[in-house]
């Protein structure tokens, strides 16, 4: 059997992962014709099927899961040699960070600057969006998410609490009147998620307020959430790290908070490179320096 290429079983394990030939092309940098062709060679060198095609993307055959414990291990070599090759105090290499929308936005990317100043030579990816990437199929290094994984080789812990409140733009209150209990969804328009594309559970705050809420205007994105809300068009929850952050909104119904978790989650095999290190103990300190953005003390007089 001809010698295998480490191009094709990294190009492998990259579909593994992902459970898409498309999506796997992405994050390698190369189109989706050229890892399906290595895909196929891989296979012919072996002489087993490794995936099986279906309607929702590729899933590996028992050739497939048995090719992928190996090959798992030989990335974590890969990743132990390298690790233990940087320069003491260097940090090299791709560190991909996995975090919500809102969170990776409004606290993450606004203090980044002081990590990569230190660690100049790390290329840094930060997917912040709607939807998260998986820690425990290697598809980021450290992940930010609302609900502590209930299985996979990971390690999770709580990483802060934070506070969500009603607000409104005070341009809408002088408009149309300071919204109340009665109002919402009446007089004043509900901003909200759709709920079919909401990507965690926990992102359903309006059945705390009343179960009868339904928003009318709808985005995935808290941004432009955040964005529909300054802009007077109508009210809805934010977390406070975003809307105590804007001077244009008004927090209404003081006695509402609505608390929800960020939690930190590595994978087991690699939570302990330098890399990811780093980076958590930073998360941490800043989470740390930023805890009355997240959880403002009860005291605070609502804005």
């Amino acid at each position: 059997m001809q010698p295998l290429s480490w191009n094709d079983l990294q190009d492998f394990l990259a579909v593994a992962r992902v459970g898409q030939i498309a999506r796997a092309a992405t994050q390698l940098g190369v189109d989706a014709t050229t890892v399906g062709r290595r895909l196929r060679r891989l296979e012919a060198r072996l002489g087993r099927t490794l995936f099986e095609q279906t309607r929702e993307g590729q899933v590996l055959t028992e050739a497939g899961e048995s090719l992928l414990v190996q090959v798992e291990e030989m990335a974590r070599a890969a990743e132990r040699i390298g690790d233990r090759a940087d320069p003491p105090g260097a940090l090299t290499g791709t560190l991909r960070v996995s975090v919500s929308e809102g969170f990776g936005s409004w606290l993450v990317a606004q203090h980044l600057d002081s990590f990569v100043a230190a660690h100049p030579a790390l290329t840094l990816d930060l997917v912040a969006n709607s939807g998260f990437l998986s820690p425990s199929r290697r598809e980021a290094d450290v992940a930010v998410l609302l609900a502590r994984p209930r299985h996979g080789p990971v390690v999770a812990s709580k990483l802060a609490d934070y506070a969500l409140h009603v607000y409104a733009a005070r341009a809408l209150i002088e408009r149309d009147g300071a919204p109340t209990r009665e109002t919402l969804g009446v007089r004043h328009r509900l901003v909200g998620y759709i709920p079919d594309l909401l990507y965690a559970p926990e992102l359903r705050y309006l059945h705390e307020l009343d179960d009868a809420l339904t928003p009318t205007l709808r985005s995935s994105s808290i941004n432009a959430q955040a964005g529909m809300i300054a802009a007077g068009a109508g009210v809805g929850v934010l977390p406070h790290f975003i809307g105590g952050s804007d001077p244009t909104l008004c927090r209404i119904l003081p006695d509402v908070t609505i608390t929800r978790s960020f939690w930190l989650v590595t994978h087991r095999d690699t939570r302990q490179l330098r890399r990811v290190r780093a980076f958590r103990q930073w998360l941490i300190e800043l989470v740390e320096r930023q805890r009355d953005r997240l959880l403002p003390h009860s005291n605070t007089v609502p804005r």
